[in-house]
């Protein structure tokens, strides 16, 4: 699983459910796969499983005050309902949500796994480092427009 320049396509993904999401990966891990931009295969999806299980366990961090007063609730809606843009560099008090540099993808599959059947039979209750707190329903579609980004970034060979 190698890296290629971003000049590359990303796939077209829209998940409605949690289903959706194990449906679209089974195939990937089961074939060659490489990722369009900075992150392996296995990065992204320990980043994914770590921002899930952030949404029950905390992200100890937060967005500045500004941004979560006067910036937040202006797009909030937007960032649930519609697809995530690409580029966002995470700021380096998101470490706990970064991926390693070296991630092994059968771990990484098996814990994201892991996450989303969490994500299925428990609420996250955790606040948002930048839209506060979330309802359930929130959290699940904020789930989903996540891992349609970053699983864009996957592509079968």
């Amino acid at each position: 699983m190698s890296s290629t320049p971003e000049t590359q396509v990303r796939r077209r993904v829209a998940y409605r459910s949690i289903n959706d999401i194990r449906n679209d990966l089974h195939p990937l891990i089961s074939q060659p796969t490489f990722t369009v931009g900075q992150w392996s295969f296995g990065q992204i999806l320990e980043h994914l499983t770590k921002t899930t299980n952030a949404s029950f366990d905390g992200f100890g961090f937060k967005a500045p005050w500004w941004a979560r007063t006067f910036i937040a609730p202006f797009i909030k809606r937007r960032f649930l309902t519609k697809p995530m843009p690409a580029g966002f560099t995470l700021p380096k008090s998101a470490a706990i949500i970064t991926p390693a540099d070296r991630v092994e993808i059968s771990a990484a599959v098996d814990e994201f796994i892991w996450a989303l059947q969490r994500l299925e039979r428990d609420i996250p209750r955790a606040e948002h480092p930048f839209f506060g707190p979330m309802k359930p329903e929130e959290w699940l579609q904020l789930h989903l427009r996540h891992a349609e980004l970053h699983l864009s970034f996957v592509v079968p060979e």
